[in-house]
């Protein structure tokens, strides 16, 4: 296999040629120093990424990074950028040596053996013209657009006109359930609904239309339905419409002949809203950047995933996700680069009905001639507990590296890759594990091509991310287990919460009010509020310092291992999730007083997530019960939010001051030791603390 140079090689032979910078990385050593660097010297490196892709703005930077204060960071003040921007200048030349942009697939694709392609200049003329239509229903800079789609084409499009205009992008996948969507999509309150009438899943079909009439009555802020029929042609649209709300035909609007003028916008305008559950509370409305989310999208895809424009390298890039991952995000990034990437809509045991065939994604991946396939960890790992040869269902000779992330992938699955998947050019395949997170839609721990992999263990901590391990006095811990933190701000940090309207004044004062919607005002010049939620997420633990709740030990090689959360959040196979989302679904049932869910996935051991419930007097749990209880979660939320397990107790651990003690509970059946975690003259309800230690010991004994 003929490889081209690794993306970071070039990058440092350019620092030498330009900078006068002398780094080499294929030591872990060398590397080291260039990472040092890297923090050390933030502006520089971040300057060096601009220029080294090569970022066009029509107006000056004045200042790389004006203010270094976390939270509340300013950076490249003056600049101004387009997601959509950065992506379409690729397409010509991507075009005339005959790369598309997307390559695609969904299960009904698969099992007639059909994959399709869109051209770059098809993908542009069809956001030209949605972008174009975007403006005549009224859009502005900064209203939300909102989407209920899956993981097609259809969706990029949509997602790239909003940006093209200024727009707010949001998105959820069509599997969530309503109670799910709602919790995310009221808060942002959307002028403009994108949405499929259903889609396929394992081989079933899902008419989420009776959902999606359902989410237009909460959804009074909504004034444009844009129905794209994925599932049925003649799918009627009719009952989307309301008195003072419109419905169009997603199709249509692609349809017209159209120039393409991205909008060009300040560096920190709003790209996207995200959520990141937390423990308590509707989810975490997260806004990031153009420009933050184009420099971390250039860094780690093209520096750390070695992925670089098609017309160069021949890359193309497949991470299988669902829209509602922040992977599917860093999905769409690969058009930053000019790389090809492969779309895969379905699930990735296949579409048969009760029968998991776990070669579906790599057999996409042939058909695709990908040559970086991403998933999340658990693929791997289910991969290997079925056994599946890849090399003998399909033919990966285009394959060249392979991406996990999600949760902590265990060594058995490292030693199952290169047992499994072919080698390139006589070494094994290069497999790149990174860490994350929806929070900074960007990476701080991930691979280097360069740097020699160690089962079970991730190569490096990204370039610009200043990550550190720290005890409880906030002291740095070397190759020893400590709270993620991160002790620099990066560009793709989060501008603000949406809407979130408590503020606190950190030393400085405020010298500008926020507009509407963007209380905080992060990463505006002048601007110093900072939401109250956003605080409290991040820098409550160790003021001015990033806490992300992961454990990480960093080794002495400098490579690092995430043993799993450090909070209560709850990491159902890669998707984040809140636990107070449960909660609303489960207590809602009238036999259900109290509940509880913990979370005890921990390096590489499977998701393991218990329910634990308080029922009304004289009601028992039993079978039926715990069917309707399971049957309520999947449909308000999703398949994942499931628990492996449901209990009923006689009380739920609180605090005196109500709260119920999630992380005390983990951390117990994790392996701590009760009185450790349990403060019982702190408690409102000590007396329910042996039933959580016998059931405990039990446990930990094999026999619960």
């Amino acid at each position: 296999m003929n490889l081209p140079p690794h993306r970071i090689s070039v990058y440092t032979d350019w620092l030498a040629r330009e900078r006068g910078l002398h780094f080499d990385v294929s030591t872990p050593e060398g590397y080291d120093a260039m990472w040092r660097w890297s923090v050390n010297e933030l502006p520089s490196f971040w300057e060096s990424i601009w220029q080294f892709y090569d970022l066009k703005s029509p107006t000056p930077c004045t200042a790389v990074l004006a203010d270094a204060r976390m939270p509340g960071a300013r950076w490249f003040e003056g600049a101004q950028v387009n997601y959509a921007q950065q992506v379409f200048r690729h397409a010509d030349a991507a075009h005339a040596a005959g790369h598309p942009a997307i390559v695609f697939q969904n299960e009904r694709m698969q099992q007639r053996g059909q994959l399709s392609e869109l051209s770059w200049p098809e993908l542009r003329r069809q956001v030209a013209s949605l972008a174009a239509h975007f403006k005549r229903l009224g859009l502005q800079p900064g209203d939300r657009v909102a989407a209920f789609l899956p993981n097609t084409p259809q969706t990029i499009v949509a997602f790239l006109a909003a940006a093209s205009i200024g727009a707010v992008w949001s998105v959820c996948s069509p599997d969530m359930g309503p109670v799910a969507v709602l919790d995310r999509f009221r808060q942002i309150e959307p002028k403009l609904l994108i949405a499929c009438d259903g889609y396929v899943y394992g081989g079933t079909a899902h008419d989420r239309l009776p959902v999606l009439r359902g989410l237009l009555q909460e959804l009074p802020s909504v004034r444009d339905v844009l129905l794209w029929r994925y599932l049925d042609e003649a799918a009627d649209a009719a009952s989307l419409a309301g008195p003072q709300r419109a419905v169009h035909d997603f199709t249509a609007l692609t349809a017209d002949d159209a120039v393409l003028e991205p909008t060009w916008l300040p560096f920190d305008h709003p790209l996207w809203v995200v959520y990141s559950s937390g423990t308590t509370g509707l989810p975490k409305p997260i806004v990031h950047g153009h420009g933050g989310v184009v420099l971390e999208g250039l860094k780690i895809l093209g520096l750390h995933n070695n992925l670089g424009a098609t017309v160069e390298t021949g890359d193309r890039y497949h991470w299988y996700s669902a829209t509602g991952w922040i992977m599917w995000n860093c999905q769409v990034g690969g058009l930053l680069l000019g790389s090809t990437i492969c779309l895969f809509d379905g699930s990735p045991a296949g579409a048969s009905k009760g029968t998991a065939d776990w070669s579906t994604l790599w057999r996409f991946a042939a058909d695709a001639k990908a040559t970086f396939v991403g998933a999340g960890s658990a693929f791997f790992a289910s991969c290997l507990k079925a056994d599946v040869k890849p090399m003998a269902v399909a033919d990966l000779s285009h394959l060249r590296a392979l991406g996990a992330t999600g949760s902590p992938l265990a060594a058995e699955c490292y030693r199952w890759v290169y047992d499994q998947l072919p080698q390139v050019d006589g070494h094994d395949i290069w497999l790149a594990v990174i860490s994350g997170g929806t929070d900074f839609a960007g990476a701080f721990i991930a691979g280097l091509p360069t740097l020699p992999v160690v089962e079970g263990e991730m190569q490096c901590r990204c370039l610009g991310a200043a990550v550190e391990a720290w005890n409880e006095q906030g002291e740095p811990l070397t190759d020893e287990v400590g709270e993620l933190v991160c002790v620099k701000p990066m560009p793709s940090m989060p501008l603000y919460f949406w809407n979130d309207k408590e503020v606190m004044e950190p030393p400085g004062g405020v010298t500008a009010r926020p507009p509407e919607g963007a209380a905080p005002a992060l990463g505006r010049p002048g601007a110093r509020r900072v939401g109250q939620r956003y605080h409290d997420s991040y820098f409550d633990m160790y003021p001015g310092i990033w806490r992300h709740g992961d454990w990480i030990r960093i080794t002495p090689r400098g490579g690092a291992v995430i043993y799993g959360r450090s909070d209560a959040t709850i990491n159902r196979h890669g998707i984040r999730m809140g636990t107070a989302e449960l909660y609303r679904a489960i207590e809602v049932l009238p036999e259900v007083i109290d509940s509880l869910v913990v979370d005890l996935e921990y390096l590489g051991r499977e998701s393991y997530m218990p329910l634990f419930v308080v029922l009304r007097e004289g009601v028992t749990l039993d079978e039926a019960l715990t069917k309707r209880m399971r049957e309520a979660i999947k449909t308000a939320l999703s398949a994942r939010h499931v628990p492996n397990e449901i209990f009923q107790v006689s009380a739920i651990p609180r605090t005196l001051s109500g709260k119920k003690m999630e992380l005390p509970v983990k951390k117990l059946l994790l392996g701590t030791p009760p009185e450790q975690v349990f403060k019982l003259d702190a408690m409102a309800n000590a007396d329910c603390v042996p039933w959580f230690v016998a059931f405990a010991q039990r446990r930990a004994a094999g026999s619960a």
